[in-house]
């Protein structure tokens, strides 16, 4: 149980899944469990309403959030999700991710999320700066350069960050690009970032391909979700060889054994706003997508998919969690004993946080790199950081998750712990 007053008993959800996933390291942190729980409160949440006055004249509320997990190790850095469901605890649970996905990539911040509950496709544009420009007023109190900084996430864009940018800087009364990362090229955004989740992804699915003498040539890959990480991976895999052999999104799934042309991919998403009616591809019931058999399954859309029935479905070799939290923990243990690999999304989908971090560094010092450079930096730290919890994986005898954990919370804690109380 969690131990927080604020949150449901009941609940299965994302936070709960969170819970699940830090007892699984207790038993590998020796000393440093006295300050366990650290890791099962979040430092920080805020609840915000927002009154927008709407086209038609009407006045709506909308409530929006912002949770620092846990700050021991730097700033708090997490995206913003806008979604008609989005909740607390889910923001809490996407904030401790973060926590743990940058200690387990080595990058100097703690972690953070927000999110409104909105559906911006119903919001004309100029609703939807009202309501993020009010939300950005209304958490100014605890983000900037040195505090907390922001990025997109789900239905956020560079022009949602442009305008968070712009608000916290007239609020300061001076330009502040580091407040938030994702941001346009021209107002310090950074080369890479759009694709970096995506090369993440394709990047620790190459490495584990090696250590499994699995070639990407050939190989056969399913994506959930055709965002920029799905679409991006995608484009990768094949790039090298591999055949794309079926796509989910919201609009249907497509399968072709033969592999999907991703120019087709594209093409279907520009026309139709989905991948359902692609060239040469077949549309195939949703739920089918599960049972296809692959050598790489990337679930790249939303937490929750992969359940316990699911996991006895599953027929590939290696996971690839380009989404926050797509495995339950029950479906974990399913898919260990069947002998399928999971590469966690704290390490898989690390790619897009790395280049954020480099987009506040090139913000800070004011001087930009090449997209090459970025691209050489964001491979090395995703080849070291697989490494590493590899290597914990193989010395304990643990699933790749559990490792990831492993090193991440040493980490955290480690900071905590020589950081001390206050007072």
């Amino acid at each position: 149980m969690s131990g927080l007053s604020y949150v449901s008993r009941s609940n299965a959800g994302p936070w709960t899944t969170y819970l699940a996933q830090v007892e699984r390291v207790l038993p590998y942190l020796g000393r440093l469990e006295r300050w366990a729980e650290t890791l099962r409160r979040p430092k920080r949440a805020l609840i915000v309403d927002i009154p927008v006055e709407m086209d038609d004249g009407r006045i709506e509320h909308f409530e929006g959030y912002r949770v620092q997990h846990n700050l021991s190790r730097g700033p708090g850095k997490g995206g913003v999700r806008f979604h008609p469901d989005v909740t607390l605890e889910e923001v809490m649970a996407l904030s401790a991710w973060m926590t743990v996905k940058n200690a387990a990539v080595n990058l100097p911040y703690g972690g953070a999320k927000g999110g409104i509950r909105v559906d911006p496709k119903k919001l004309s544009r100029k609703e939807l700066e009202k309501v993020t420009r009010r939300y950005t007023s209304e958490i100014g109190l605890i983000i900037g350069p040195d505090k907390d900084i922001p990025a997109p996430d789900v239905n956020t864009n560079g022009q949602i960050m442009a305008w968070m940018m712009d608000t916290y800087s007239m609020n300061i009364g001076a330009t502040a690009t580091g407040v938030v990362t994702g941001k346009p090229i021209e107002l310090g955004g950074s080369l890479g970032r759009f694709k970096s989740t995506g090369r993440g992804v394709f990047v620790v699915g190459r490495e584990i391909a090696q250590r499994m003498d699995l070639a990407i040539s050939g190989a056969r890959v399913a994506v959930q979700g055709f965002g920029n990480v799905g679409s991006a991976a995608a484009e990768l895999f094949a790039k090298y060889g591999a055949k794309i052999v079926a796509v989910q999104d919201h609009s249907g799934t497509v399968y072709n054994p033969a592999g999907i042309a991703i120019e087709d991919l594209y093409a279907a998403v520009q026309r139709d706003g989905g991948i359902a009616d692609c060239a040469g591809a077949e549309r195939i019931a949703d739920e089918d997508f599960w049972d296809i058999e692959t050598e790489f399954l990337v679930p790249a859309a939303l937490e929750s998919q992969i359940d316990a029935a699911r996991a006895r479905r599953i027929k590939t070799r290696v996971i690839l969690e380009g989404a926050n939290g797509p495995t339950l923990p029950e479906a974990d243990d399913i898919l260990a004993e069947r002998g399928i690999v999971v590469v966690p999304d704290v390490i898989a989908n690390a790619g897009g946080v790395t280049v954020s971090y480099f987009e506040w560094v090139q913000d800070i010092a004011s001087f930009f790199w090449t997209e090459d450079e970025i691209n050489k930096r964001l491979d090395r730290i995703m080849i070291e950081a697989f490494a590493k919890v590899w290597e914990t994986a193989q010395q304990h005898g643990i699933t790749l998750r559990t490792a990831a954990y492993v090193v991440a919370c040493t980490r955290i804690l480690s900071a905590r712990e020589d950081r001390g109380l206050y007072p």
